[in-house]
């Protein structure tokens, strides 16, 4: 079968792909996903990402190489494996990073990428409160709600104790004013999550231009005779093998993980990694599945003297509760992300901008070392704080693990690989222990559970992030966006350099991960991709 385009991944950024190429009725557009449907009611409801969190049918659950500078430790990597990606299943974080993130990208060689060239797209795909405004859209398919006025209390004297060491607050994240402690913003409609999914592919499945194939894994890309331009793209679903062709292009958004893996696979990479696997060399692109990102966070956990969200998820009645609540109202915990306060800060005085994000959680929980992890509250009133750098300079890979298109990929991020990330450890360690000084946390604070008092000194704080640390599952940079074939993957109109027909719209093309959460920037290449798509139709 034939269409104009072919998308492969529908996570993310391929359900704004799909909405907006198909949008005209002009062009057939075929979208590919490797997991299934996102019908079940937890995708809906914003607290069911819990669920999701180690559940093997919606999530590919990966694992990275054993990390030399984490004691050796496989980092868990979660992965959407369903319709709307890993935006099916994370925390609904909206934070969309600082200005001078993108215009680091534009610096890179991509011009059209700075900060004021991204900001209206930004605004074309929300649907805020403040509706239209110079740093907000109030009519987009992507509804955002700040949690303001709606988080546990206890966040209040997160704030107040940031306010009393004089640190800024800021009222919004995504607006003028980055700096400071505040309470995040999170895409849902309603008290639900608003994915990609249930904002633009859902409206647009109706449309006879669109077809979507579920359980579709991508096995390779097919190019004409002369390996100079994609034609289609080789499938396996439910055991058996299937092409499709594409007229126009077909588009990778497949991820951090699995674009380079699909491309590896596809013969565009380094010869070397290509030779070693027998695989027929069609382009020599030694970046793809390089300068791969995360960001890397570790938690520090308090006894609280005042009742916390443990209180209530601790028990059956308080569960029950809760549940009351939100099936009547569309409110209360269930209804926003456990991630409810936070901000951006500056480790040092040295620092131009803010170089570290941190989490204040009304929940204490810790994930098991055995890797089966039910997201269950520790047995006592407890909150948790959690910093991770906010512009890491250690760079990893991707690479296939063999021909087979069912082997997961290897993942390398090479984690604390540089010093700068050490130290901002040691600056995010401090940070933490200074605002829990602070006369209004400290009022409501029986004792620091974890690391504990033994933890005294840089040496120990920076083992305790080794031995403790964990991604915060914002992996992005594989197949980085620039000018220089050596270095990038693609161009700054997202085509695969040297290459025809081929384009790729995910987080893999960031130069450099944002300051903050993914999803909004990813959601913003899409929007961004999908014109110039349509420009050069």
């Amino acid at each position: 079968m034939t269409y104009d385009y072919i998308i492969a991944g529908a996570g993310a950024a391929g359900c704004v792909l799909a909405n907006r190429l198909s949008a005209s009725g002009k062009h057939t557009v075929l979208l590919l996903e490797a997991g299934g449907k996102d019908s079940s009611l937890w995708f809906k409801i914003p607290v069911g990402f819990a669920k999701m969190y180690y559940n093997p049918t919606f999530n590919w659950m990966y694992y990275s190489r054993p990390q030399k500078q984490l004691n050796n430790r496989e980092i868990y990597a979660p992965r959407g494996k369903v319709q709307g990606g890993s935006g099916s299943i994370n925390a609904m974080i909206y934070v969309r990073g600082q200005a001078h993130d993108f215009d680091d990208w534009a610096a890179n060689g991509n011009d059209g990428w700075g900060f004021k060239d991204v900001l209206p797209y930004f605004r074309k795909l929300e649907n805020h409160p403040l509706g239209d405004s110079e740093y907000h859209g109030g009519s987009g398919p992507i509804s955002i709600t700040p949690m303001k006025g709606q988080t546990h209390p206890i966040c209040d004297v997160f704030l107040k104790g940031c306010d009393e060491l004089g640190y800024p607050l800021s009222d919004d994240f995504n607006g003028p004013k980055f700096e400071g402690a505040g309470i995040y913003d999170v895409n849902t409609r309603d008290g639900q999550r608003c994915s990609s999914s249930f904002a633009h592919l859902h409206p647009a499945l109706s449309r006879p231009n669109l077809s979507v194939e579920h359980y579709a894994l991508v096995d390779r890309v097919l190019f004409d005779e002369s390996q100079q331009r994609a034609t289609g793209v080789a499938i396996t679903q439910h055991g058996v093998t299937r092409t499709f062709m594409a007229n126009k292009e077909v588009i990778l958004c497949a991820g951090a993980v699995d674009t380079p893996k699909i491309l590896q696979l596809s013969g565009i990479a380094d010869q070397a990694l290509l030779a070693r696997h027998n695989i027929p060399l069609v382009k020599h692109l030694p970046a793809v599945g390089q300068n791969l990102q995360d960001h890397l966070c570790a938690s520090y956990y308090y006894k609280a003297n005042i009742p916390t969200l443990n209180d209530q998820l601790s028990s059956l009645f308080g569960q029950f509760k809760l549940g009351l609540k939100y099936l009547f109202t569309r409110k209360g915990a269930l209804a926003m992300s456990v991630n409810q306060a936070g901000g951006f800060f500056r480790g040092d005085e040295q620092q131009a901008n803010p170089n570290l994000q941190l989490y204040f959680n009304p929940l204490s929980y810790q994930i098991p070392k055995n890797n089966k992890a039910s997201l269950k509250p520790e047995p006592y009133s407890g909150f948790l704080l959690c910093f991770n750098p906010c512009r890491p300079t250690s760079r990893g890979t991707i690479e296939i693990a063999s021909k087979n298109p069912r082997d997961a990929a290897l993942i390398d991020p090479n984690y604390l690989s540089t010093q700068k990330d050490i130290d901002e450890v040691i600056q995010g360690s401090r940070l933490m222990r200074k605002i829990m000084q602070a006369p209004a946390l400290k009022g409501i604070t029986v004792e620091e559970v974890l690391p504990g008092p033994v933890v005294d000194t840089d040496a120990k704080m920076l083992q305790y992030f080794r031995e403790n640390s964990g991604s915060i599952y914002h992996l992005c940079g594989s197949c980085a966006m620039g000018a220089d074939q050596q270095k990038s993957v693609v161009d700054k109109r997202l085509k695969v350099h040297g290459l025809d027909g081929l384009r790729i719209v995910d987080a893999s093309i960031f130069p450099n991960v944002t300051s903050g959460n993914t999803h909004a920037a990813v959601l913003m290449v899409a929007e961004k991709g999908a014109d110039l798509i349509l420009q050069d139709a």
